[in-house]
C-alpha cells in the first residue's frame, strides 16, 4: 500500500484545492458535526476494524471513538463562536505616541496540514483525530499520513470524512490519505504543505523535525515525542495513604498495557516505613495484573529488550519483573533504584528514558535534596505529578515548592491525580517542553485550533474591502476586541 511519490502529490493538491470550500464557518462547523454523526452511526464496523488490527478490545475502542466524535463535536462549536479568529480593532488615535492608525487583525487559516498518525490511538490521534478536527475547524484541508499498525481501519475513517464532506459540497480532497514511510517522508517535503502534527516516537519525530525545518520553505511541526511523565511522592503522603497511592500508580501505569503517552514511567517514592508500605502495595497490584498484547511485534520486542537492559544495570531490583509474558503478551513490572544512582551522569540514565509499555522505574530517596536533584536531570514532559498529604495540599510544608519545581518540567502538573486520561477541555493542555512536543501548543483542546493558523493586520484599508471579520459593524457576531474594550 505505499505510496508514490506522484501519489502524495496529487492528494497534497487535491487538498490544496478544497480550501476555499472550507472557508465558510457554517459550513465547517456542519461538516464537523455530519463527520461526527457518520462516525458514530458507522461504530460497530470501525470498532471491529480497529480490533482486528489493534487487539485494544471493543470497550476501550468504544470509549476512544465516542471521544473522537466529542473532539470533532467540540471544534465544530469554537468555529461557530469564532473567538478563535482573535479578532482585534484599533481606530486611528493620532494622540498616542507614536499616533495609532486604522489596524484590524485576526488570523487567517495556513493550507493544506499534513497529520502523522500515532499507533496507540487509532481513532483519537489518527485519521479523524485531534490534529484532523482542530486543522478542519481552522480552514485547513488534511493530507494524513496514515500509522502501519491500523491502515484498514484508517482507508474505513477516511471514506466516512469523505462522504461527510460530499453531502456540504466539500470536494473529497479535503481529507487526503496516504500510506508508508516514504511517503511520509514526501509529505512534508511538498511545496503545498503549510505545517505537520505529529504524534510518535523521538527518533521518528525528529527525522521529521529537522525535514520541517530543512525545507527551502520551513513550515511549523508540532510533534509530540517522548515523555517519562514524572510523579513526586512526598514523605507525608505515603505516610497517609501508602496503599491507596501504590494501587493508583499500579492502575496508571499499566492502563492500556502502558501504551499511552502519559503514562507514569519515573516515580520518585521516599525511603523507610512509608515508602516501602507504599512500594507493597505496588508489588501487590501490578503482580495481579494479566499479561497484554502490545500494539505491534516491534513494540513487543523493543519493550522486553529495554527492560531487559535496565534491569540488568548494577543495584537495579524487579519486584515484579516485567518483560515477555507469552508468545504475543508481555507483563507487568516495576523496577527500584536509589536515588544517588540518578543524581549525575553515567549508565543509570538509560533510566530516564521513556520505555513504552506496562514498566515503572521506582526512585528511592532519603531525602529533599536527593528528589530535587533527580528532577533537575529530567527532559520536557507532557505531566508532572505531586502527590501531598492534606496537610501539605492545605498549604503546610513543600508543597507549593514541589509545585514550582514541576513547573518548568511539563505541560500539565497534577496534585494527588493521575496523568493518564487527557480530558478534551478548553482549559486542556497536551504539550510540553521538548522533547515532549517540539513546540509550545496543545494537541488536546480548543486552543489546538491555533496552530493551523497566522495573524494578519490590515492598515489603513477602506472598509469596503475589508473581510467581514474586521468590519465595524460585526456583521457575523463574532467575539472582538474594539479599540481596547472586549466585546462578546
Amino acid at each position: 500500500m505505499e505510496a508514490t511519490a506522484q501519489e502524495v502529490d496529487a492528494a497534497v493538491r487535491a487538498a490544496h484545492e478544497a480550501r476555499g470550500a472550507l472557508a465558510d464557518r457554517t459550513v465547517r462547523a456542519a461538516f464537523l458535526r455530519t463527520a461526527a454523526d457518520r462516525l458514530q452511526g458507522a461504530k460497530d464496523q470501525l470498532v471491529e476494524a480497529a480490533d482486528a488490527e489493534t487487539a485494544l478490545g471493543p470497550v476501550r475502542l468504544t470509549g476512544e471513538l465516542a471521544r473522537t466524535c466529542y473532539q470533532l463535536r467540540a471544534f465544530a462549536d469554537i468555529v461557530d463562536e469564532g473567538a478563535f479568529l482573535d479578532v482585534v480593532i484599533n481606530h486611528p488615535d493620532d494622540t498616542a505616541t507614536p499616533p495609532i492608525p486604522d489596524l484590524r487583525r485576526y488570523k487567517v487559516s495556513l493550507g493544506v496540514v499534513a497529520v502523522y498518525s500515532a499507533s496507540n490511538f487509532p481513532f483519537a490521534f489518527s485519521v479523524a483525530g485531534g490534529d484532523t478536527a482542530s486543522a478542519l475547524g481552522a480552514g485547513c484541508p488534511v493530507v494524513v499520513k496514515a500509522h502501519p499498525d491500523h491502515p484498514a481501519l484508517s482507508e474505513l475513517v477516511a471514506a466516512v470524512l469523505r462522504r461527510a464532506a460530499a453531502e456540504h459540497g466539500i470536494p473529497e480532497g479535503v481529507i487526503g490519505l496516504v500510506h508508508g514511510f516514504e511517503a511520509g517522508i514526501e509529505l512534508i517535503k511538498h511545496p503545498l504543505v503549510t505545517a505537520a502534527g505529529f504524534t510518535g516516537s523521538i527518533r521518528g519525530g525528529r527525522a521529521l523535525f529537522d525535514a520541517a525545518a530543512a525545507r527551502p520553505v520551513p513550515i511549523p511541526f508540532h510533534g509530540e515525542l517522548g515523555s517519562l511523565n514524572p510523579v513526586v511522592i512526598t514523605e507525608a503522603a505515603a505516610a497517609e495513604r501508602a496503599e491507596a497511592i501504590g494501587t493508583g500508580l499500579a492502575g496508571s501505569m499499566t492502563l492500556g498495557v502502558g501504551q499511552f503517552c502519559v503514562k507514569p514511567g519515573l516515580v520518585l517514592v521516599p525511603s523507610g516505613a512509608a515508602g516501602d508500605g507504599l512500594v507493597k502495595s505496588l508489588t501487590d497490584a501490578v503482580s495481579n495484573t494479566d499479561a497484554g498484547v502490545l500494539l505491534d511485534h516491534r513494540m513487543r520486542d523493543n519493550f522486553i529488550a529495554g527492560v531487559a537492559e535496565r534491569a540488568e544495570l548494577p543495584d537495579v531490583d524487579s519486584p515484579v519483573t516485567p518483560g515477555s509474558g507469552s508468545e504475543h503478551t508481555v507483563s507487568a513490572g516495576f523496577l527500584t533504584v536509589a536515588a544517588e544512582k540518578l543524581t549525575s551522569e553515567g549508565a543509570y540514565d538509560l533510566l530516564l528514558e521513556e520505555c513504552f509499555g506496562p514498566v515503572t522505574v521506582v526512585v528511592r530517596y532519603d531525602d529533599d535534596a536527593q528528589s530535587r536533584a533527580v528532577l533537575s536531570r529530567l527532559p520536557g514532559n507532557l505531566t508532572a505529578t505531586v502527590h501531598l498529604s492534606a496537610g501539605e495540599a492545605a498549604g503546610e510544608g513543600r508543597g507549593a515548592e514541589i509545585l514550582a519545581e514541576l513547573t518548568p518540567l511539563a505541560g500539565r502538573v497534577l496534585v494527588n491525580g493521575w496523568p493518564t486520561g487527557v480530558a478534551v477541555a478548553p482549559a486542556q493542555h497536551h504539550g510540553g517542553p521538548y522533547p515532549a512536543t517540539t513546540s509550545t501548543s496543545t494537541s488536546v483542546g480548543g486552543t489546538a485550533i491555533e496552530r493551523w493558523m497566522r495573524p494578519v493586520a490590515y492598515q489603513g484599508a477602506p472598509e469596503a474591502l475589508l473581510p467581514p471579520e474586521l468590519r465595524d459593524d460585526n456583521p457575523l457576531g463574532l467575539p472582538r476586541r474594539f479599540n481596547g474594550r472586549l466585546e462578546r
